[in-house]
């Protein structure tokens, strides 16, 4: 019963080529039950081959493929903001500065105290390696100082990361920005969270056209996926999926809203997408296997009985009763192993409400006596779903 979890929720499996139902009308009855109500069809179907899929799905939200929020770690009053939101900036492009009087002070201080510390040191004729040992760690120290000095002084300028769109301004001149020494935006390095007198939001750069979706998938379905899978998103209110790779597969269990574990995994969508935007919820299929030319025919055409499935195929003599052996199914259609052949034909009762309706749940669908529906739930043995 292990995989029979798995094609619950998240995993599905799904026709992607040749379509199965070739509806041809031969008679209709009415079904001989008190209370009924239902009439059917005899209808045919061909036996087709197509490509099927074995997918793990989630859902998440679109996300930049690259993001950053820059704030200043240096203190000092803003002095430049060249950008506003929605510019377009390329690697390197100067954002916004502060003053950097204070700034050049301090380094030209730092080099002054490296300079003394050397020029002891150099100079101390005494042969005690206590006093060599005291002139080192004064040059290292001051030298250390310097490099703070210089360090604070290139952070009194930010500049873009990665080439992007400016997402968010939230520096104007005359701010005054402090180095708060706690770190963010977005896991980019570098990126760091400044306390401003009055703004605390940095300047946010995005990549607006390279996308992301974290999905969110079951925990037993993470196993299967891995990096390298193609994947089908399909964003709300879009009118086709767009394709995607999987990128990573988080391996630390995060809680799901109904209290199950999910994981995380990321999917990169496959180049630039003009009609699609951060913020956007998206349903994610990850292809986890793909077969080609595996022959179906519907489900609804099988007949299990005394552990055996048959189906009526369609003859020059009307049709015969054919033992087949099946294997996995998918959606409305099931595999066909064995017992027919891409062509061939099946004849089966088709049942529907009054109305055009079909049939409510738990009824057997108005089947004339003496013919059982296909066993449901339980796949055969030996393959995925089954037990054992």
């Amino acid at each position: 019963m292990g995989r029979i979890a798995r094609l619950l929720g998240t995993r599905r499996r799904r026709l992607l080529a040749a379509a199965v139902v070739l509806v041809v009308t031969a008679s209709t009855w009415y079904v001989a039950r008190p209370g009924a109500g239902a009439t059917a069809t005899t209808t045919t179907a061909t036996a087709t081959t197509s490509t099927v899929e074995d997918t793990v799905t989630g859902s998440g939200t679109l996300e930049p493929r690259r993001s950053a929020t820059l704030t200043f770690d240096s203190s000092g009053v803003v002095t430049t903001v060249r950008v506003e939101a929605g510019d377009t900036v390329r690697r390197g492009t100067v954002l916004a500065a502060i003053d950097t009087t204070a700034l050049e002070a301090a380094l030209a201080s730092a080099e002054a105290q490296l300079d003394a510390a050397e020029t002891t040191a150099a100079n101390d004729g005494s042969s005690s390696a206590a006093q060599q040992a005291a002139d080192t760690a004064r040059v290292a120290s001051a030298r250390a100082d310097v490099e703070a000095a210089r360090e604070a002084l290139d952070a009194a300028t930010l500049t873009a990361p990665f080439s992007g769109q400016v997402a968010s301004v939230g520096y104007a001149e005359g701010d005054r920005a402090g180095s708060s020494g706690t770190t963010g935006g977005s896991g980019q390095p570098g990126a760091t969270t400044a306390a401003t007198s009055t703004s605390a939001a940095g300047i946010t750069v995005v990549t607006p056209r390279r996308l992301v979706v974290t999905a969110d998938v079951a925990a037993a379905d993470v196993e299967r996926v891995t990096r390298g899978l193609q994947a089908e998103i399909t964003p709300t209110g879009a009118s086709e999926p767009v394709y995607g790779t999987v990128t990573s597969v988080g391996r630390v269990a995060e809680t799901a809203s109904d209290g199950t574990a999910t994981f995380p995994v990321t999917v990169e969508l496959t180049g630039t997408q003009d009609d699609l935007y951060a913020g956007t919820s998206a349903d994610v299929s990850i292809i986890v296997e793909s077969r080609q030319d595996v022959l179906t025919v519907p489900t609804a055409a099988l007949t299990t009985r005394d552990d055996a499935t048959y189906v009526e195929k369609v003859t020059d003599d009307g049709t015969e009763r054919v033992e087949v052996e099946v294997g996995d199914t998918f959606g409305p259609t099931t595999e066909i192993l064995s017992g027919l052949s891409a062509g061939d034909e099946v004849r089966y009762a088709q049942a529907s409400r009054p109305g055009g309706r079909g049939s409510g749940s738990g009824d057997r669908g108005g089947l004339p006596d003496g013919i059982e529906p296909p066993t449901g739930g339980m796949p055969p043995a030996g393959l995925p779903g089954a037990a054992g």
